[in-house]
């Protein structure tokens, strides 16, 4: 039997039940109603309705059979390793691809292709996504850590939740800012009208830093260097279409897919310009400071190009 245990913050706090142990664990939102139907999935130690609205502090308690608790299939795709030893390996993420499989993406994911190039993956953190300690949106590319054995994913888990992990992203932002560099400082929470998505206007927040430096103008876009001091749910993206530069291409903060330049030309941005730059950590058993650059995906690039030569 597989025992997984969730705790609920107030970020995910009037979320669906169903919806939310699905979203935490990998698995699909069907199974995990098959799971409360037959009390296998508790809630403070008691039975629930897959319609129950989670709280902050609940424990969501699943217990599942091995058979339950599979379902990663290996996937021979193509995948850039930046580094792999027994412990951990960090992959070069491209844009377009989810990390882990949920609901309408089972499959090409990134934990399909590293568990066929890995053979194994740590047995910690979720039946579909072992090993996994952080996460990049579907849209943003960069590197990423996986832990292949459980002492490395709870050494790198609690790394990121003491924020000793360092991060840098670049980002193509709408509009110019005024400063050359500066910071951030806005709670950000789940957004109260769209459950889906996170804001930094809501009641309640978590505390959330991002500090940032420009690296080049252009007309109506900026060119940054982001750095997170805390890792909320689409912190970077919230947080500039939050002072009105949301980065260019993003569908769901902003909308700004394009811009006007030079003779009136336009440029369109199919995707958000983010982009996990370099990934530092403490090697969960050797001791030693590791240091990971992602070179830029040639869609970004192209774009730098244009805005440089409208």
């Amino acid at each position: 039997m597989t025992l997984q245990r969730i705790t609920v913050n107030e970020e995910d706090s009037g979320q669906r039940i169903d919806v939310l142990a699905s979203g935490k664990t990998g698995i699909t939102r069907s199974q995990i109603q098959k799971l409360i139907e037959k009390s296998s999935l508790l809630v403070n130690s008691k039975s629930v309705r897959q319609n129950y609205r989670v709280k902050t502090g609940d424990i969501i308690t699943l217990t599942m059979t091995e058979e339950e608790a599979s379902g990663l299939i290996p996937e021979p795709l193509p995948l850039e390793i930046l580094y792999e030893d027994k412990y951990l390996v960090v992959a070069n993420k491209p844009s377009g691809m989810v990390v882990y499989p949920a609901a309408g993406h089972n499959r090409g994911t990134l934990m399909n292709a590293l568990l066929y190039h890995c053979k194994k993956l740590a047995k910690t953190g979720g039946p579909l996504r072992p090993g996994v300690v952080h996460r990049l949106d579907k849209d943003t590319s960069g590197a990423m850590v996986i832990a292949l054995d459980d002492t490395a994913y709870y050494n790198l888990a609690e790394q990121f939740k003491h924020r000793t992990i360092n991060r840098r992203y670049i980002a193509l932002v709408y509009g110019n800012l005024k400063e050359d560099s500066g910071e951030i400082r806005l709670k950000i929470g789940r957004s109260e009208s769209d459950r889906k998505k996170m804001s930094t206007r809501m009641k309640k927040g978590k505390e959330a830093l991002t500090m940032w430096r420009v690296i080049e103008r252009f007309q109506n876009a900026t060119l940054i260097e982001a750095k997170l001091r805390t890792g909320r749910t689409h912190q970077i993206r919230v947080h500039f279409a939050s002072i009105g530069h949301p980065v260019l291409g993003d569908r769901s903060y902003g909308k700004k897919v394009e811009i006007e330049v030079k003779d009136k030309k336009k440029i369109a941005f199919p995707r958000q310009m983010l982009h996990a730059e370099l990934l530092g950590f403490i090697h969960p058993v050797r001791g030693e400071y590791l240091e990971f650059h992602s070179p830029l995906p040639e869609d970004m690039e192209e774009r730098i190009r244009r805005l440089r030569n409208p």
